[in-house]
């Protein structure tokens, strides 16, 4: 393909313009002859005449390429191009920032954009360059991420001329610096240098007609990393700082803008010594006649300025004498000579200024009054004072003051600098460079020289860096390419700075005594001459021209010497070291005496030639640190940042292109493009570029194991020369202008495609049409004609209607008329009659009315009347009784005072104290009582005793073996009569084998049968089908048998637990109804000796002989809150049920066994359990006859008797059942062993065993409804104990309380006194012997077990049971109470512990607790054993326990947390925990507000001593932190699966396409290479997977279901958050179909929320933002959808709306774009919103920003006193009580 051919008949080009630069054009006919004919935007035509085809005119990119975040992305690189998508992206999107290849281009848009903020620091933050728009943060993020992966320094060049935004960019870099490396150190030393920023641009900063704050100076900030990659210091170097601008502004421009904040703060009283005033009194500031800044306070920045200086550690006294010393400099200023005569200049004595200055400086008036105006000549050994000229005066003053400001200069850059500094040695940094562009103005001198030197120097490290990145790239693909040329200024640098050359020789020319500024010229003119890039004006003699990289300066030679030499008088610096301000002193004797550390001495030179060798130039100042700083540069790897200046006039968003391109060629962005376009500017990776062209190729060319061979093919049908295009090793690499070529035929295949398609689905449409037409036709035709005929027989059907109608309508009016007459006459008659009746009756009323008024005024005044003689009598009376009650009342004081009246009231309490003795003697008897069980113990350790002695014995005697036999035989005959009583079992069995053998035989009759059939199937079909049918068919049943099986056994355990806890609780409210009756002694049932549970952790029980034994009939089942819920596989042999049955069957055995296996000790389990019966039976009986008075007791005995008998029927039958089943399955198995031998796979071919299973399922139904029933009746029976058991509680309390009323009733008396003391004292000794009971009884529990052990190892030797043994037990059953058991005791809900323990309890409850093991316990189980602790603190009332152990509880969780706070369980175990303990403290606070669900029992455990509010608030504070610590974790596992999941996920692959990507494209970035992230297709269900697993994580923890929708609602908000932000900075994403399946992708988090039922809770109203993001992508964008859109997009702010329709690009040629008329009117729409709101200013969404967390009360329903200690925890220190 030529380039001929692109240039046809409407092809798009760029015609050179003298006003626009760049004019676009489309060719009107084909190129022919070397003639161009085109036609412009406006209509206008031309015709061009070329030379040849190589000054063609560049072509235009397609519009699909037009705005593309990388110049080098398009497909045409040239000037026009760049020009014209800077322009694009500028003006019509708002993006300042474009990438060019490695380049950052950055647009000062002179406008506030909020784009700097956290929220996109955080979103850049860990993205390569070309993932997001670009940005200066993008840039900034890719030097920090390189410093960290190559472990090199890094730099960031920022430069442009003034007014280009060079300072800002440079800022917003560190800023980001100091964001993402901040340290953890004290110093905050990123705080440090973001603070200096104000404090450089107060003193380095003015306003110049180019820019409001340009920055007078260059810097190179370091910022110092450690090896974390933290911030750890900082070091600045200047360059060149215009002095001049002190004491001389242009027209239009002002001072340093400190100058003017002192001006602006001299009101302030710290300040009012300085004596300033109004910036127009100074000569220093008013030069410019511009001292106000728009927008500029100059008083905010000038505390602000303070601020950072008191920052960075600079004390008041420090800025007082910094502010003193600017201050004198401008009171210097207005110092005015007076010229005298002759050639001399004196002061005025009376010139206030030089009197302020000299004050203010801390120097002598006569002084510097002196040397302002003369100065020195040294002459051999002779010193002469000579006078100054008015001109000379002045240029001395405006020396010295200049002087002056650049050391203060220096000197805060030190402290600045010194405050940076890091202590140790820094590991890695990342310096950013803020120098001057290129300048060329009307006059140039010695500043814009140095400065475009400057330039020259970088732009050559910038073609060098540029060209080193471009090869490797190739050599990396592995491509062949010519190496290209590109400019190289180093004969420019050759020029200023070699040997002879400008500087050289101007240095020179400063050492000569009479040297001037035209003398050096000539001298240029001279020796430069042989240099191409020298030259000298035509028409001036003073001026020399230079060829610089981006223009030709001229330069003129007037004042470069003396800018050069910088010289100050002597005389005045000697008056300034001087001074009486100690920091004036500090800056001229410093820095001599570092000057001369650096000199080197040189012997053979005379002394004054030795001092002017120690002075250095300017020029060579600057030529030496601009050379350091090049090393520096070029030492690290530089990144580029070029800022451009849009206009001069300083509005926002309007593009200058003449402006610009000069720009461009300056600052080295067309030498970038130029050198790109050279090679191979456009890159594809194989994938890209087939899902991109796949529409040019066919099928059969596709290879998708090898991509790299099917883009050959591709490219081979449409390139036929190969340099326009190479392969490398995962890139395609084509040259310029063939992207767009391609997309040309892509853009006709897809024409062709769409005709085509238009094509069949016209014809489709019309032939449709015509049918329909037709149809429509006929149809009308056959109901026209129906009408017709309709119509006619309607209209007969009317004539015959209207004379029927005329006829009743005549009849009618006739009937009506008749009607109203006899109406008429009725109405008179009836109104006549009704008048007269009225008048009647009006009359009789008024009689009446008479009548009842004068009845009513009659009894009116007979009342009146007697009230009147009550009163008198009344009064009459009151007055006697009061006589007398006052005569009764002087008796009766009389009489109280006598002895005998206190003797009768003293009487009633002395009745009452006897009583209260009486009771006193009560207790003592009761104590006596139980001193009685100290006896019955001493009486069983002599029975201990004697069982050790019968050991001895038994090893030593050997008659004791007759004996046993005898014992034995003896125990054989009780077992014979236990026999007897169960023979209605045998009976039972007997049957149920009858039944069996009846099973059998019909089994064997089917098994014949099934043996026909069988022989009749192998014919048919092979054997092998056959076994695999039936074995399939029978796995398939047995599974379901075993998993009904599994079912049915789990409902059974169920039922049993629930009718051991009922039987439970019957035991306690037995013992709640015996201690309410009012005994007096420690009485305890014996009715939970059925209990199942044979392996009990309590204190204390009930032992029994046999109760081992016992407990191997019924598994046990730990019904504690706090125990470790076992799912243990094995089961007793009582218990055995069809999962004992082995149902295996190996695939490699034809066979199928069937293992049952059937108890063996059936006999003697039922023997035992009869004893354990009759046991029960005595306890029982002993309890009724100790209590025969007692109604209730015996009612509530037979029921519980009723109860346990149904149980043991129960039991027994479930015994038979398994038995009968186990028999049946044992007698088929070895039946079908016996008929089939191999093949036992037939027996259930017709389902057999699934019929037998289900008629046992049946039966456990039964049971099961049995059970429930006797349940309910329990209950009911419980309820009215229950209510029984309240009204004695209340009884109790009322008689206490009267009790109480009394004794404290009185005046203290000396015998209440001493009774109180003998309650107390009896009651603490009543206590005490409790324990000791206790403790004893713990003791016998041991004894006991020692006496079981030693029966144990007599019969294991041949003997039976000891006949001590057993009548030790008979007898203390029949005699005296049984043993407390403390798990029937009333629990008071706490756990007693000692002091010195409480760090063991907090070490087992809190550091050492792992969350795989808490997740077995009660959810909250921690907090409940801590609370339980805390009511104890609180019971005792002990305030420093209790403050001890909330401060060692509070501290353990935060050190837990800390030490684990990347351990999702663990932070959720303890969030739950925490909250559960701060619900516990509010529960039982006993605030009415948080008991209202509360039962009476829990209301009675509230805390009486202390109010823990203050704790309740810390614990508050602490769950907000780790609540927060949860959603920082959730947030970091979600992070990088956001982006993938919601944006980059496509359901349809290949559905959005991708566009040609330059040099920063996503898939061109080299970090990319390095990473590995998130697979987009697998993205999604990770996402997914994470969040089902952060919840059940939360709900396996008993977390709070409040609390659980918060954290989702958090999360995803921060999946929006995360997700728009990333598509707002993401050009790529914005296009219709992307819309489409981002709402796909957020339909299925939407759907997880209804899986998880959060839904109703609006966690999914977070994800609005992003859903209306992508329906806005979808939405029609037409002027009629201005209106929807404004509404459907609520949840966006407006600047979210409008960057998302300016990002918007249509991935395809032939979808239109987003008009800019469009946007403007939806910008002007939404402007309607309310603008207050800050909502609408923001672009990006807050990624850091909480919801509020609220923590909703949560009651438990939990009691406290049902809380046990579990095994896995080591807590025995803790006592429950």
């Amino acid at each position: 393909m030529s380039v001929r051919e692109l240039y046809v008949k409407g092809a798009r080009v760029w015609i050179p313009d003298q006003e626009q630069v760049w004019r676009c054009a489309e060719l009107t006919k084909d190129y022919k002859n070397h003639l161009v004919a085109v036609i412009y935007e406006n209509s206008q035509t031309d015709d061009i005449k070329v030379k040849s085809d190589e000054h063609l005119p560049p072509l235009r990119n397609p519009d699909i390429l037009i705005g593309e975040n990388d110049l080098t992305s398009l497909s045409y690189l040239h000037e026009p191009a760049v020009l014209y998508n800077l322009q694009v992206r500028f003006c019509n999107h708002n993006a300042i920032y474009t990438y060019c290849g490695i380049v950052l281009v950055a647009i000062n848009p002179y406008e506030e954009l909020p784009i700097y903020g956290p929220d996109t620091i955080s979103a850049y933050r860990g993205h390569s360059m070309g993932d997001l728009d670009p940005h200066i943060f993008a840039v900034a993020e890719e030097a920090f991420t390189q410093m960290e992966r190559e472990n090199k320094d890094q730099s960031i060049i920022v430069s442009g001329e003034s007014g280009a935004g060079k300072t800002v960019s440079a800022k917003y870099a560190m800023r980001y610096f100091a964001s993402v490396g901040g340290s953890d150190s004290e110093t905050q030393i990123e705080k440090k240098i973001l603070a200096s920023n104000p404090i450089m641009e107060a003193i380095g900063n003015a306003k110049t007609t180019r820019n409001d704050n340009s920055s007078r100076f260059g810097k190179y900030i370091e910022l110092d990393f450690t090896r974390k990659y933290s911030i750890m210091g900082a070091n600045m170097r200047t360059y060149l700082l215009e002095k001049s601008r002190v004491v001389f502004q242009a027209p239009e421009e002002r001072n340093y803008h400190i100058f003017y904040q002192l001006c602006s703060a001299s009101s302030d009283e710290k300040l009012k010594h300085l004596k300033l005033g109004h910036q127009d009194n100074f000569h220093y500031l008013k030069q410019g006649r511009s001292p106000h800044i728009e927008g500029v306070d100059d008083a905010a920045d000038f505390q602000e300025t303070c601020r950072a200086f008191s920052l960075l550690g600079m004390n008041e006294a420090t800025q007082e004498q910094m502010f003193t010393i600017l201050a004198g400099i401008l009171h210097l200023g207005n110092v005015t000579f007076e010229e005298d005569s002759g050639d001399s200049s004196t002061i005025d004595k009376k010139d206030k200024s030089l009197h302020i200055a000299a004050e203010l400086l801390g120097i002598q008036l006569e002084d510097i009054q002196k040397w302002l105006c003369h100065r020195k000549i040294v002459s051999g050994r002779e010193v002469f004072t000579k006078p100054m000229t008015f001109t000379e005066a002045t240029f001395s003053r405006d020396a010295l003051a200049k002087h002056i400001y650049a050391k203060l200069f220096d000197w805060i850059v030190m402290q600045i600098n010194k405050c940076f500094a890091a202590t140790e040695k820094p590991f890695r940094f990342i310096g950013v460079l803020d120098i001057y562009g290129f300048e060329t103005f009307e006059i140039n001198s010695f500043e814009q020289f140095c400065i475009n030197y400057a330039n020259e120097k970088l732009q050559q490290q910038f073609n060098q860096h540029v060209f080193k990145l471009e090869q490797e790239e190739y050599v990396k693909e592995q491509i062949e390419w010519e190496f290209i040329n590109f400019y190289d200024n180093q004969p420019c640098i050759d020029l200023i700075e070699s040997k002879l050359g400008i500087l050289d020789l101007l240095d020179e020319e400063c050492r000569m005594p009479k040297g001037s500024d035209q003398s050096w010229v000539e001298k240029l003119y001279d020796k430069c001459k042989k240099w191409d890039h020298f030259s000298k004006p035509r028409l001036s003699n003073t001026s020399f021209l230079i060829s610089h990289f981006a223009d030709k300066v001229g330069y003129e030679c007037a004042g470069f010497l003396e800018k050069n030499r910088d010289t100050v008088s002597e005389d005045q610096i000697s008056i300034l070291k001087s001074s009486q301000i100690k920091l004036v002193h500090a800056l001229f004797t410093e820095r001599e005496t570092k000057a001369m550390t650096k000199v080197k001495v040189l012997p053979s030179a005379p002394p004054h030639s030795k001092s002017k060798q120690m002075k250095k130039t300017v020029g060579s100042q600057f030529r030496e640190s601009l050379n350091l700083l090049m090393l520096t540069l070029n030492s690290t790897t530089p990144h580029y940042v070029r800022c451009i200046k849009p206009n001069d006039d300083k509005m926002a968003f309007t593009f200058d292109p003449t402006r610009a391109i000069q720009q461009l060629r300056a600052c080295g962005v067309l030498e970038t493009v130029r050198i790109s376009a050279a090679g191979y500017p456009s890159r594809w990776t194989y994938n890209e570029f087939f899902c991109r062209y796949r529409v040019l190729c066919n099928s059969k060319d596709i290879k998708w194991n090898d991509m790299r061979v099917t883009c050959e093919r591709i490219i081979a049908n449409m390139i036929n020369d190969e340099d326009k295009f190479k392969f490398g090793r995962t890139k395609i690499f084509f040259r310029a202008g063939q992207v767009a070529y391609m997309e040309k035929l892509r853009a006709d295949r897809l024409s062709a495609c769409g005709v085509m398609i238009q094509k069949h689905v016209r014809m489709f449409l019309h032939r449709n049409r015509f049918r329909t037409m037709r149809k429509a036709a006929v149809t009308i035709q056959r109901y026209s004609r129906g009408t017709a005929a309709r119509r006619r027989v309607h209209h007969m059907r009317q004539t015959a209607a209207a004379i029927r109608i005329q006829a009743c309508v005549r009849g009618w009016v006739k009937f009506v008329q008749y009607r109203r007459l006899v109406y008429t006459i009725t109405q008179l008659q009836a109104h006549a009659r009704g008048a007269w009746a009225r008048k009647r009756y009006e009359h009789m009323r008024r009689v009446r009315a008479a009548i009842v008024i004068q009845k009513n005024i009659r009894s009116w005044l007979t009342r009146e009347h007697f009230k009147k003689a009550m009163l008198g009598i009344v009064i009459l009376q009151g007055m006697v009784r009061c006589f007398l009650a006052r005569k009764k009342l002087k008796k009766l004081k009389i009489e109280a005072k006598s002895v005998e009246h206190q003797k009768k009231l003293n009487k009633g309490l002395e009745n009452k104290i006897i009583s209260l003795q009486q009771k006193l003697t009560e207790m003592k008897h009761e104590n006596n009582f139980i001193k009685g069980y100290k006896e019955e113990i001493t009486v069983l350790k002599g029975h201990m005793v004697e069982m050790k002695l019968l050991e001895v014995q038994q090893k030593n005697s050997t008659n004791r073996i007759a004996e046993l036999e005898a014992k034995v035989s003896a125990l054989t005959e009780e077992v014979e009569k236990e026999r007897g009583e169960k023979m209605d079992v045998l009976t039972e069995k007997e049957q149920a084998e009858k039944d069996n053998r009846e099973i059998v035989e019909k089994l064997n009759a089917e098994n014949v049968r099934l043996s026909e059939e069988l022989e009749k199937a192998q014919k048919e079909e092979s054997k092998k089908e056959s076994e695999e049918l039936l074995r399939r068919k029978f796995e398939a049943e047995k599974q379901q048998i075993i998993m009904e099986g599994s079912d049915e056994k789990s409902a059974y355990q169920r039922l049993l637990k629930e009718f051991n806890r009922l039987e439970q609780k019957n035991d306690i409210l037995e013992e709640q109804l015996v201690r309410v009756k009012g005994s007096n002694v420690h009485k305890r049932t014996a009715s939970n000796v059925s209990n199942i549970s044979g392996a009990s952790d309590a204190p204390t029980e009930l032992v029994r002989d046999d109760a081992s034994e016992f407990s191997s009939i019924i598994g046990d089942d730990d019904i504690g809150y706090g125990s470790v819920r076992s799912r243990a596989s094995e089961f007793s042999d009582s218990s055995r049920n069809l999962e004992n049955i082995d149902w295996s069957s190996p695939s490699h055995k034809a066979n199928t066994e069937i293992k049952i296996h059937v108890p063996e000790k059936l006999q003697e389990l039922e023997m035992e359990n009869a004893k354990l019966k009759d046991d029960l039976n005595r306890l029982r009986k002993s309890i009724a006859d100790s209590e025969p008075q007692n109604n209730r007791v015996q009612e509530f005995m037979k029921q519980f008797e009723a109860l346990q008998d149904e149980l043991e029927r129960r039991r027994e039958e479930c015994i038979q059942l398994r038995t009968v089943l186990a028999n049946r399955a044992h007698d088929l198995r070895s039946l079908t062993q016996t008929s089939y031998g191999k093949d036992v796979d037939i027996v259930n071919e017709d389902g057999e065993l699934a019929l037998a299973y289900q008629t046992q399922k049946q039966v456990n139904r039964q049971l099961e409804e049995e059970l429930k029933t006797e349940k309910l009746r329990y209950r009911e029976s419980a309820s009215e104990y229950k209510g029984e058991l309240e009204r004695l509680r209340r009884d109790n309390e009322r008689q206490q309380k009267l009790l109480a009323q009394n004794l404290t009733k009185g005046d203290g008396s000396n015998p209440e006194t001493l009774l109180q003391s003998e309650i107390m004292r009896l009651t603490s000794e009543n206590l005490n012997l409790q324990g000791q009971v206790d403790s004893l009884t713990e003791q016998l529990k041991k004894y006991k077990r020692s006496l079981r052990a030693y029966a144990k190892k007599l019969k294991e030797a041949g003997g039976g049971d000891p006949p001590d043994l057993l009548d030790v037990n008979a007898t203390h059953e029949g005699e005296v109470m049984p043993v407390i058991r403390k798990k029937e005791r009333d629990y008071m809900g706490m756990f007693e512990y000692d002091r010195r323990e409480e760090m063991q309890i907090i070490r087992v409850l809190i550091y050492e607790l792992k969350p795989r093991v808490a997740v077995t316990f009660l959810p909250g189980l921690p907090a409940y054993i801590l609370f339980m602790c805390i009511r104890h603190t609180d019971h005792i009332n002990d305030d420093e326990k209790v403050r001890s152990l909330l401060n060692n509880i509070v501290n353990g969780v935060k050190r837990v947390i800390k030490k684990r706070h990347e351990d999702l369980d663990s932070t959720v175990l303890w969030l739950s925990n925490v909250l559960r303990l701060l619900h516990n403290l509010k529960q039982y606070s006993g605030d009415k507000a948080f008991q209202a669900e509360n039962t009476v029992k829990q209301n009675e455990q509230s805390l009486k001593n202390f109010d823990l509010s203050e704790y309740r608030q810390v614990l508050s504070d602490i769950a907000v932190w780790i609540y927060n610590g949860v959603i920082k974790l959730m947030e970091e596992k979600v992070q990088p699966l956001i982006v993938p999941s919601i944006l980059e996920h496509e359901a349809i692959t290949g559905l959005s396409g991708n566009k040609p990507g330059g040099m920063r494209g996503r898939a061109g970035s080299l970090a990319r290479e390095l990473e590995s992230p998130v697979e987009p297709q697998k993205a999604l269900d990770l996402l997914l997977k994470e969040m089902t697993q952060f919840y059940r994580t939360l709900a396996m923890f008993g977390t709070d279901p409040e609390l659980i929708t918060q954290v989702f609602r958090q999360i995803f908000y921060f999946i929006c958050a995360g997700s728009l932000n990333n598509l707002l900075l993401r050009k790529d994403m914005c296009h219709w179909s992307k819309g489409m399946q981002i709402r796909y992708n957020l339909s299925h988090l939407e759907q997880w929320t209804r899986d998880m039922r959060l839904h109703e809770s609006g966690v999914t109203d977070t994800l609005a933002p992003i859903i209306q993001a992508a329906q806005l992508l979808q939405a029609r964008k037409t002027d009629d959808d201005v209106h929807s859109i404004c509404d459907m997009c609520d949840k966006l702010s407006v600047s979210q709306i409008i960057k998302i329709l300016n990002l918007y690009t249509p991935a395809d040629e032939f979808e239109e774009r987003v008009p800019i008329t469009f946007i403007h009117k939806i910008q002007a729409k939404l402007q309607e919103r309310a603008e207050g709101e800050q909502a609408q200013a923001t672009l990006l969404m807050n990624t850091k920003f909480a919801f509020p967390v609220r923590f909703p009360f949560n009651p438990s329903s939990i009691h406290l006193e049902d809380v046990e200690l579990p095994e896995a925890l080591p807590l025995g220190m803790l006592k429950k009580v």
